[in-house]
């Protein structure tokens, strides 16, 4: 198949990429490589299949871009991971987000529409739970509130995918993922930044009094379940959650990490930021059953991966500075 990946030079993505040439997908990578993170990280993920993809550097929020290279370039299949991400950011720029995040879903399901795409894999997130307070949450729970602009404007993308798909019979595939894990994660997140500060001596901010619970999902098991969504063939509309369906503390995360470093945490302890939830943790039930969802790679098995790749990276940055 001719897949598109957004995001693709990103986290998530650029593991999606390799699995899809390992399967023999021909596949291009659409990325704007923009700075919420430094682009020469992203570009570095795409290292090893460079040249075995098309890349195309354009903003979501970009029509005209959009338009021009639908009108160049036919794909079976797009998975759609590319997304302006973080709850925090999403609060102090939310236009950013609705026009990224919405604006830019949009533009690509009239592209797909325009062009006879078989199959939209939309990347949604734990986030659209909000409010709920029954865990784990289910595909099945009516949501009534997000708690961040992220959050809203991940669950008006999936409503712009349920409705292209009842319009146009499109296939629509959406996955919800859980905090997701793993080499190559975006600095920005927990496990990264506290491993960052953690190993070079330097105080790690710890929102809240450590009680909060995530769902950490590592990619590789995620990427399971992207892969089996290629091949679905139920309603023509569906949503899945892709967690490991275990929660951690974040205390307990920091010590996790402490121990696999060898190294104490300075703690500087900090309220609770709005928009974040107190817990997020997947039923994956309808996952397993459907897609043959089977996560692998609990924390404890995940985590000593992801010090592994980092204390690697590390080494190699100082090797090059050296």
């Amino acid at each position: 198949m001719r897949t598109l990946v957004t995001g693709g030079a990103g986290f998530i993505g650029s593991h999606l990429v390799e699995k899809l040439l390992a399967a023999g997908h021909e596949v291009s990578i659409l990325d704007d490589f923009n700075d919420f993170y430094d682009p020469e990280l992203k570009r570095a993920n795409l290292g090893a299949v460079a040249d075995q993809v098309q890349i195309h550097q354009i903003d979501l929020r970009d029509a005209a871009g959009m338009r021009k290279l639908f009108q160049r370039e036919r794909f079976d299949v797009i998975a759609h991971l590319a997304a302006r991400a973080g709850v925090r950011p999403s609060i102090l720029n939310p236009q950013l987000y609705y026009d990224t995040n919405v604006g830019g879903t949009l533009h690509l399901l009239e592209a797909a529409q325009r062009t006879g795409v078989e199959r939209f894999i939309f990347g949604s997130s734990s986030s659209v739970y909000g409010i709920a307070k029954t865990v784990p949450f289910s595909e099945e729970m009516h949501l009534t509130q997000t708690i961040s602009p992220y959050a809203a404007t991940k669950i008006a993308g999936e409503f712009l995918c349920s409705t292209f798909s009842h319009l146009d019979r499109m296939r629509v595939v959406v996955l919800r993922f859980f905090t997701v894990y793993g080499a190559r994660q975006r600095p920005d997140l927990a496990i990264h930044q506290f491993t960052e500060r953690i190993h070079a001596g330097k105080p790690i901010d710890q929102f809240g009094d450590g009680t909060t619970r995530r769902d950490y999902t590592y990619v590789d098991d995620i990427i399971q379940g992207v892969m089996a969504a290629l091949n679905y063939e139920g309603p023509l509309f569906d949503i899945f959650n892709l967690g490991e369906s275990e929660t951690i503390e974040l205390r307990v995360l920091i010590a996790a990490i402490e121990q696999t470093l060898g190294r104490k945490a300075k703690i500087n302890r900090l309220p609770e930021q709005p928009g974040d939830m107190r817990v997020t943790c997947a039923d994956i039930s309808k996952a397993r059953k459907l897609l043959g969802y089977k996560p692998t790679t609990p924390l404890n098995a995940g985590l000593p991966k992801f010090v592994d790749w980092f204390l690697k990276k590390e080494r190699n940055v100082a090797t090059q500075r050296g």
